[in-house]
C-alpha cells in the first residue's frame, strides 16, 4: 500500500478494542458525510471531487501551464489560508518542481516583504494568479492592487490581460466583477468546497499546473484516496482509524497533536494540515491543538519538551519510505568523529535510525505516537495524502459533535480590524 499507518507506539494508551467501542459512532459520522445529512453538508463537495475532475479539464490546465511558462519567467500566486498553503505545500514537498519559480503574495501584510518581492521581479516576465472567493479578503485584495500597479508599469492592452488570471466565484464577489470588467481569464471555485479543502479545485490546480507540477498524478492520487478512504469498513480504512485514535487520545486528556517529520519538505504540508485541522475541529471550546516539528532540527530545540514535558500531547510522525536521491557517507582515514561506523551507508539510513530512536524514546517518555508513512515523495502520493487528511478531519469533527466545515471564529478579528480601518 502506498500509505500506511503504524500504531505500534500507541500500546498502553489506546487499542484496537477501544476503536471497536466507537465503531458505531464512526459509522454514523461516515453516513452523515456520505448522505450529506451532517452539519455543514453544503460544503462537502470535496468528498467526491477527485472522481468528478474531468481529464479534459486537466489537459486544459496542462496546456495553460505550458503556454504561461513559455512566455513568463515566474509566477506570483496571490492568496491566503486555503488559497495559499496547499499551493506552497505542494511546491515545497516537490522541492520546486521543474525549477519554474513561484513567488507568493497576499499571505501577510509585511510592507518589507512585498516591497522586496516586486522589486526583485522588475526585470522578469511575470504572470499573476489571484485566488479569492470574494475578492474582499484584506491581504490578497491589497496584494492584488499592488500587483496590478506593478504589471501596468510593464504591460498594457492584451499583454496585460493575459498576465492576470483570477480564481474566484462563478457569479458574485468583487474579484468576479474585476475579472469580467477587465477581461481577465478566470476559473471558478466551487460553492460547495471550503477554502481549506480546495487544493484539488482550480484554487490549487491552476497555479500548480503553471508551475509545472504533474497535476494529473496529483489528481489520480486523490482519486485512489477517495476510493480507499471512503470505505465504511473501519478495519480497512486507515483514515477512519486515524480519526478514531485521535478522538480517543483527546478524550484521555491528550489535547495537543504534534505532527513530526524527519523530512524537511514536509514543513509546509504540515502547515496546510494545521489549518485544516485547527479550523475544522476547534469549535465550542473543543478541538485538538495541531502543532508541527521538523526533525532532526527540532530535536535540538523541542526535544526536551517532547521527552520530559507535560504529558498532554500525542505525536504523529510523517515518514517517507523511499528518498528520491542517494548520498553516501564517505570513509575518512582518521576517524576522529567516530562516524566511520556509518561510512558507505546512505545518509537516509542514518535519518531513519534517528526517527526510529525518537519514536521509541518519546513512547517510553509517555508520548503515545503513530506513524503515517508514504511510499515516496511525488505528486501521486501527495494527492492521496491530501484526501486522507480531509476525510479523517471530517470524521473527527463529527465525532466531536461540531461542524467541521465552518469557521465562525475567524470573523471576530476581521470585524474589529474593519472597524479600526473604517471599512463597512
Amino acid at each position: 500500500m502506498s500509505l500506511t499507518l503504524d500504531k505500534e507506539y500507541l500500546k498502553g494508551f489506546v487499542s484496537s478494542e477501544d476503536l471497536k467501542l466507537i465503531a458505531k459512532d464512526i459509522e454514523k459520522a461516515h453516513e452523515a458525510l456520505e448522505k450529506k445529512t451532517g452539519k455543514g453538508s453544503e460544503f462537502t463537495g470535496w468528498t467526491d471531487l477527485p472522481s468528478r475532475i474531468e481529464d479534459s479539464f486537466v489537459a486544459e490546465l496542462e496546456k495553460l501551464g505550458k503556454d504561461v511558462r513559455q512566455n513568463s519567467d515566474c509566477l506570483v500566486s496571490i492568496g491566503i489560508g486555503g488559497s495559499y498553503l496547499g499551493i506552497r505545500a505542494t511546491m515545497e514537498f516537490l522541492r520546486g518542481k521543474d525549477g519554474f519559480p513561484v513567488y507568493y503574495a497576499g499571505h501577510n501584510m509585511s510592507v518589507d516583504y512585498h516591497y522586496k518581492l516586486f522589486n526583485c521581479l522588475k526585470d522578469k516576465r511575470v504572470t499573476v494568479v489571484v485566488i479569492s472567493k470574494s475578492g474582499t479578503t484584506t491581504e490578497p485584495a491589497l496584494a492584488f492592487r499592488l500587483a496590478k500597479q506593478f504589471l501596468k508599469g510593464k504591460y498594457s492592452g492584451e499583454e496585460l490581460k493575459k498576465r492576470i488570471i483570477c480564481v474566484t466565484d462563478a457569479k458574485k464577489g468583487a474579484l468576479r466583477k474585476i475579472a469580467d470588467k477587465n477581461g481577465y481569464r478566470s476559473f471558478v471555485i466551487p460553492d460547495d468546497v471550503g477554502g481549506r479543502f480546495s487544493i484539488l479545485t482550480p484554487v490549487g490546480l491552476v497555479p500548480l499546473a503553471i508551475a509545472g507540477v504533474d497535476i494529473r498524478a496529483l489528481v489520480q492520487g486523490a482519486r485512489d484516496g477517495q476510493k480507499e478512504y471512503s470505505n465504511a469498513d473501519l478495519e480497512k480504512n486507515i483514515a477512519y482509524q486515524y480519526a478514531g485514535l485521535r478522538y480517543l487520545l483527546y478524550k484521555k486528556g491528550k489535547l495537543i497533536e504534534v505532527s513530526s517529520s524527519f523530512y524537511d519538505n514536509m514543513s509546509f504540508v504540515l502547515e496546510w494540515w494545521k489549518q485544516l485541522y485547527g479550523e475544522s475541529e476547534a469549535k465550542g471550546g473543543q478541538g485538538i491543538f495541531p502543532a508541527s516539528l521538523i526533525m532532526s532540527t527540532d530535536l535540538h530545540s523541542m526535544g526536551q519538551l517532547m521527552q520530559d514535558g507535560v504529558r498532554n500531547l500525542f505525536e504523529t510522525f510523517l515518514d517517507i519510505e523511499r528518498s528520491e536521491h542517494s548520498v553516501v557517507i564517505p570513509k575518512e582515514d582518521e576517524d576522529l568523529d567516530g562516524f566511520n561506523i556509518v561510512s558507505d551507508k546512505d545518509l537516509d539510513y542514518v535519518n531513519k535510525q534517528a526517527y526510529k530512536a525518537t519514536a521509541a524514546a518519546h513512547f517510553e517518555g509517555g508520548v503515545p505516537n503513530m506513524t503515517l508513512r508514504l511510499m515516496k515523495a511525488d505528486e501521486y502520493h501527495l494527492g492521496k495524502l491530501y484526501y486522507f487528511y480531509e476525510r479523517a478531519v471530517a470524521i473527527s469533527g463529527y465525532l466531536l459533535g461540531v461542524n467541521p466545515f465552518d469557521q465562525p471564529g475567524v470573523e471576530a478579528y476581521k470585524k474589529k480590524m474593519f472597524a479600526l480601518l473604517g471599512k463597512a
